[in-house]
């Protein structure tokens, strides 16, 4: 592999991870309402499954969804369910306030074990992100080379530049947090959130294979 073809790839692994998601919208959220601690238990769920779904592309299991679209529709529905939970969820949160409007008592932070594994299942939900990668990742590596150190090297580049923009996300959802004291905000917050995660169940049941 080339220091040109790294370049290229680091670049476009930048925007690609940069783009608003459900992951990074999840992160942030868990931040805003239950610290950076819990938004850390978060990204180390979608990391999880962000890595074996590069490892899983690498073997080829992608192009076993191209060809059977049941596999793959069944696993898209699965994940828009759960993304319009969320959403639904989300939005109704109930928000306690005292008479000046201030958020009485926050909602308890889940178990980092819960945020992990919300976390899993929301990086999960989107089987299109393994029929990217295999269509991403072949592009940059050199058939005539050793494919297991360039995949190596590409998979550790994907791996810190991801973290690295869940960690923004978190932080911006730690500077949230402060607004969200006030009932009236917190309440508009939830609706928003929930209506995103909605929106994105509803694209991912839009797509087709």
């Amino acid at each position: 592999m080339s220091l040109h073809t790294w370049w290229l790839f680091l670049m476009m692994t930048f925007v690609v991870s940069a783009t608003p998601g459900p992951n990074m919208l999840l992160v942030m959220t868990s931040s805003a309402r239950f610290g950076f601690a819990a938004a850390v238990a978060t990204m180390a769920g979608c990391m999880l499954v962000m890595v074996l779904m590069m490892g899983i592309s690498a073997a080829g299991l992608g192009a076993l969804l191209q060809s059977f679209p049941a596999v793959f529709n069944t696993l898209r529905w699965l994940g828009a369910a759960y993304l319009a939970y969320l959403g639904v969820k989300c939005w109704r949160e109930p928000v306690a306030e005292d008479a000046g409007g201030a958020v009485v008592k926050t909602a308890a932070v889940p178990a980092y074990s819960s945020l992990f594994r919300q976390g899993v299942l929301v990086a999960g939900s989107n089987p299109k992100a393994i029929l990217f990668a295999v269509a991403f990742l072949p592009q940059f590596i050199d058939a005539a080379a050793p494919q297991l150190p360039q995949f190596s090297i590409l998979l550790l580049t994907f791996s810190v530049i991801e973290a690295g923009w869940y960690l923004v996300y978190a932080g911006s959802g730690k500077s949230l947090a402060k607004l969200l004291r006030r009932a009236s905000v917190l309440k508009m917050f939830n609706r928003a959130t929930g209506g995103v995660f909605v929106g994105f169940a509803a694209v991912m049941a839009a797509v087709r294979n």
